[in-house]
């Protein structure tokens, strides 16, 4: 995967910050922390029903992060698979590239799903309740969908295979 670092004005997503509103647990950084971008080639996210971020059709953003202090990992991507990732291995560096074909039809499909709906926060009432744990939240035409890698914690499984296949075709993982 073609992967480049450039600097360049970003903005703060609606769904970043509802992301930590909604969480039910703090996602803090600091003053010096670089605000992340909107989706790749669309630039904003919208309010859904109940005021809840979503993303445009075909849009997804990823947002991870380990415990309360580690750094924020924010993944855009675009209905023709361009992605951005901004601080991909905690490092600071904005990483962009393309998916694949096959990833990207796997990739519009799942966020075709209409079960994806049933897997919202919003709909499932989803709280956090790990501390220190891997908390990755997608945000999509749907919804918000939040998960954390706890012991016994079950996984939306439309959800996981979008968090699977992004996690896994694009370059880095958050670091701790």
């Amino acid at each position: 995967m073609p992967s480049a670092s450039r600097s360049r004005a970003v903005r703060v997503p609606v769904a970043a910050l509802l992301v930590v509103a909604l969480a039910g647990c703090s996602l803090p950084g600091n003053a010096d922390d670089a605000p992340a971008p909107g989706p790749v080639g669309t630039g904003s996210s919208r309010s859904g029903p109940g005021g809840v971020a979503t993303a445009g059709k075909g849009e997804v953003s990823l947002l991870q992060r380990v415990g309360t202090n580690g750094p924020l990992r924010t993944l855009n991507v675009a209905p023709d698979g361009r992605w951005e990732c901004v601080d991909c291995a905690g490092d600071g560096v904005t990483s962009t590239g393309v998916l694949g074909p096959e990833h990207v039809t796997r990739l519009q499909g799942l966020l075709a799903d209409p079960g994806l709906a049933k897997e919202t926060d919003q709909v499932r009432r989803y709280q956090v309740t790990c501390i220190d744990a891997l908390t990755s939240s997608l945000v999509t035409s749907a919804g918000l969908v939040t998960s954390q890698d706890c012991p016994g914690e079950e996984h939306p499984p439309i959800a996981h295979e979008i968090l699977l296949l992004l996690t896994q075709a694009t370059p880095a993982e958050p670091t701790a």
